[in-house]
């Protein structure tokens, strides 16, 4: 990239944090729906995005619960928070542990009656710049499909009914596209099933998974036609954003009150440690737009959507 395209994206990229920045005080001026006792959960909050999402929406005046899976670094992030007047609570949660979730789930209901939102940050990448191996694929699909999954369906039942609906928050990436023009699924069959609403299941897109497994065990994924960059956190998160879709499909139905929105986004790459401190985004402007997700108000409904930078892109 020569001088002067580093110089054209450098004021893109300023003028985005701009515009940001305006967005964020239009947004919430005069269209509040929350209060002090509406409760956000966030995973995977000690660092990072999730931090800063549970920073962003405390400031909000809700009550936000971090967790954590480790709870030594849990309530020290939870203290700095305090410091800030910020409200905020601390409770231990594995993703990829049943016994965990379901010990969260017991105390979220006895402490606070249920949720309102759920943010699903919580995830794992061991693969950095250019790396791309898949070593750790079936850690990275546990995690971020599997757990996340196995998490929303624990708080389904415990989403708190309202007029404004419920919010589930999927953090997720590009990396993630059926049909970017880089990084895609090259079975054109299976991109097609993937992308249809009609042909969409829970089962279809866990036996891709369970292919995409067998061919890392195997040594044949190379010839698999998967994503070529950043292969198994690419494919963990292209199951989050189906299952998003999937899962936006079924609640669809709920009667008014009772309704829950579904949506996804990518907050970039962001410098934290997931990228070996490698992003050229922020963490403030990488969860900006799960914040905005989360707080939208409920008329017209936002459901089944992918989004970066406040805008809706396509799976």
């Amino acid at each position: 990239m020569g001088r002067g395209s580093k110089e054209r994206a450098k004021e893109r990229r300023e003028r985005r944090i701009t515009e940001i920045s305006l967005l964020r005080t239009m947004s919430y001026s005069n269209q509040r729906w929350w209060s002090s006792g509406t409760v956000a959960v966030v995973t995977g909050g000690n660092r990072g995005i999730g931090f800063e999402i549970i920073r962003q929406l405390a400031g909000h005046g809700m009550t936000v619960i971090l967790t954590s899976r480790d709870t030594e670094v849990g309530i020290e992030a939870v203290k700095v928070l305090r410091e800030a007047d910020l409200l905020v609570e601390f409770h231990q949660l594995d993703i990829v542990d049943p016994q965990s979730i379901k010990e969260f789930a017991d105390w979220i209901k006895i402490t606070h009656g249920g949720l309102d939102i759920l943010v699903n940050n919580a995830g794992v990448n061991f693969n950095v710049g250019s790396e791309n191996s898949v070593e750790h694929a079936e850690q990275v699909i546990q995690t971020n499909y599997y757990g996340t999954k196995n998490l929303i369906e624990a708080m389904i039942p415990l989403m708190k009914p309202s007029p404004f609906g419920a919010r589930i928050v999927n953090v997720s990436s590009r990396l993630g596209r059926l049909n970017g023009r880089r990084n895609r699924i090259e079975d054109a069959t299976l991109r097609e099933q993937l992308s249809n609403d009609e042909l969409l299941t829970e089962e279809l897109i866990d036996n891709t998974l369970k292919t995409f497994l067998q061919q890392t065990k195997d040594g044949t994924w190379t010839l698999g036609g998967w994503p070529q960059n950043s292969t198994e956190y690419s494919m963990s998160k292209l199951a989050v954003n189906c299952y998003s879709r999937y899962l936006a499909r079924k609640l669809c139905d709920r009667p008014e009150g009772e309704k829950i929105c579904v949506n996804c986004f990518c907050p970039g790459w962001v410098k934290t440690a997931l990228t070996g401190w490698a992003g050229n985004v922020s963490v403030e402007i990488g969860a900006d737009t799960g914040v905005w997700l989360a707080l939208l108000p409920g008329h017209p409904v936002v459901n089944g959507k992918f989004y970066a930078e406040r805008r809706e892109i396509h799976f």
